[in-house]
């Protein structure tokens, strides 16, 4: 009995412009054990959140394939059956997009419930206020509008509605980006909470690799639609192998000599990020690599297994 929920196999998302073709996701392959949360990191661009719509069906995958609790869920959405919908849950970047401006906050909380048929022991509106108490919020909130409160209250507030259908699987794209960094330990802490609480797992993408030393228990790095490296975070920030990851790694800032000692050889990329519509043969990182071989430029490497759960994409491993 295995304890995946999700496994992605060579996923792939491209989509046709008036410029070429965008290979969004090309060959993704990762899996997420129950009730654990990986962080998906990348620069803007980088296909993160291509895949995290991809897995929730927004987009449907150009070729690959997505196992949730065993069963494939690559197809269409709408062929999806109803109780996928209701077990896979986002939490949007921003949530001053997300709510519905027009709509209470009752409303925001009803909704799921009523599209889902979700009936309890009390009525809808004890549910929704059963909700805000989860997320820590006053009863009294249901009557306000998302206008009326801060941002991180209506992303707490994003958070509950994805909490309304019992889901044991939560995308969380971004969810602090858009927020003070002030609030953004309290956003944290909270789906910290809620993952022990309620058994969920969570898929986290982020830019920002500081938030993952805490909060996830691996990290998986993409660039440019493929993965590059998958580690446990601790081995991660401990032994980072692909070039990029390391040059990732040694830009994060610190605040004191100790914390630097920690921190990756810095690394300069050469170059600019290639434009998504003319990806580079071979390694797609090979022209910003400072490591980069002659076999670098034709052939794009496997991933390989270097430690057990460290995989990495690079030739430098592969025994090129």
């Amino acid at each position: 009995m295995t304890d995946e929920i999700l496994k992605i196999r060579d996923l792939k998302k491209y989509f046709y412009t008036k410029h070429g073709m965008v290979k969004a996701a090309d060959g993704v392959t990762f899996s997420i054990q129950k009730k654990e949360t990986l962080g998906l990191v990348g620069e803007s661009g980088s296909g993160k959140s291509t895949v995290a719509y991809t897995i929730l069906g927004i987009y449907s995958p150009t070729d690959g394939s997505i196992l949730f609790n065993g069963q494939d869920i690559s197809k269409p959405w709408t062929k999806r059956p109803k109780h996928f919908k209701k077990d896979i849950q986002i939490v949007f970047q921003d949530p001053g997009s997300s709510l519905n401006p027009r709509r209470s906050i009752r409303q925001i909380l009803e909704l799921p419930l009523k599209v889902h048929r979700i009936e309890g022991n009390v009525g809808r509106e004890e549910q929704a206020i059963r909700l805000l108490d989860k997320v820590g919020l006053p009863a009294d909130y249901m009557y306000k509008y998302p206008q009326a409160i801060g941002g991180g209250e209506r992303q707490i507030v994003a958070i509950a509605r994805a909490l309304a259908t019992d889901p044991s699987f939560v995308v969380l794209d971004e969810p602090t980006s858009a927020l003070d960094v002030s609030v953004q330990a309290k956003i944290i802490n909270l789906l910290m909470g809620l993952q022990d609480e309620f058994d969920l797992t969570y898929l986290f993408i982020t830019h920002d690799l500081s938030l993952m030393r805490n909060m996830a228990a691996r990290v998986a790095i993409m660039y440019l639609g493929k993965i590059c490296e998958i580690a446990p975070t601790v081995e991660f920030f401990k032994n980072p192998l692909h070039p990029y990851t390391q040059m990732l790694l040694s830009s994060i800032p610190v605040v004191s000599e100790k914390e630097e000692e920690y921190k990756p050889k810095k690394i300069i990329p050469q170059g600019e990020i290639p434009s998504p519509v003319d990806v580079p043969p071979g390694c797609n990182f090979h022209t910003r690599c400072p490591r980069r071989m002659e076999i670098c430029s034709r052939v794009d490497p496997d991933m390989v297994t270097q430690e057990e759960g460290h995989l990495v994409r690079c030739h430098l491993y592969t025994g090129a």
